[in-house]
């Protein structure tokens, strides 16, 4: 979500609000979640910024973030920093929609108007991710989950890949980040891909006119 606010400010987006204080309407937090039911989120409630709601802060989900000893942080609807207001550090989108399955349909949104959200298949062998380009090999399917998918590439091994951000805290995989195969559907990577555009009522009242949040930077 947070590039797609580039042409309005130098902002980013918290994971936390998103994760935590959606509730059942987006999935079930640490558990899993519904792209198109995260966006609708962000065009009627909005979410905060992670200055006010830091991203991968102790309270994320913790790894491997899929079973009942790892719930979901409560949802506190309270900035870190004291001197920010929740419903002030609001940020929202305009519409909510999805993409074509498509490879080549993804990456054009991806270039055109940043990162989109996708659900996949999560395995036993997922949880054990910790670097290269992730394929299914092994272990029982544990259930669905819903990550950021931010940009593509190809490895030293002439592999195709998708580069995404996961939410188990950066302990997990990559730095928090991991590539999965791209152009087979891996695990249903390719199936569900949805995105929204973001508003400019977000940032009116912080930079005192539409000229002026339009003026902005990221």
């Amino acid at each position: 979500m947070n590039p797609r606010l580039a042409n309005y400010t130098n902002i980013t987006l918290s994971v936390n609000d998103l994760l935590s204080c959606c509730g059942f309407l987006c999935g079930e937090g640490c558990d899993g979640g519904y792209p198109i039911s995260a966006w609708r989120y962000l065009v009627h409630s909005g979410v905060v910024t992670s200055e006010c709601d830091p991203y991968f802060d102790n309270t994320g989900c913790s790894h491997p973030g899929c079973e009942p000893a790892y719930p979901t942080p409560r949802c506190e609807r309270k900035c870190k920093k004291e001197n920010l207001l929740w419903k002030k550090s609001k940020h929202f989108s305009v519409n909510a929609y999805r993409i074509h399955s498509d490879p080549q349909n993804i990456m054009t949104e991806v270039y055109k108007n940043g990162p989109v959200e996708v659900s996949f298949t999560v395995y036993e062998d997922f949880a054990h991710y910790k670097s290269g380009v992730y394929k299914h090999v092994t272990g029982d399917e544990m259930g669905g989950h819903a990550v950021k998918l931010i940009g593509w590439g190809t490895s030293d091994d002439g592999e195709d890949y998708w580069l995404l951000a996961n939410q188990w805290n950066r302990s997990w995989g990559d730095d928090g980040y991991f590539k999965i195969r791209r152009g087979t559907n891996e695990c249903g990577i390719e199936e569900d891909v949805v995105a929204g555009l973001a508003s400019p009522r977000n940032v009116i009242s912080q930079y005192g006119s539409a000229d002026a949040a339009l003026d902005a930077t990221f």
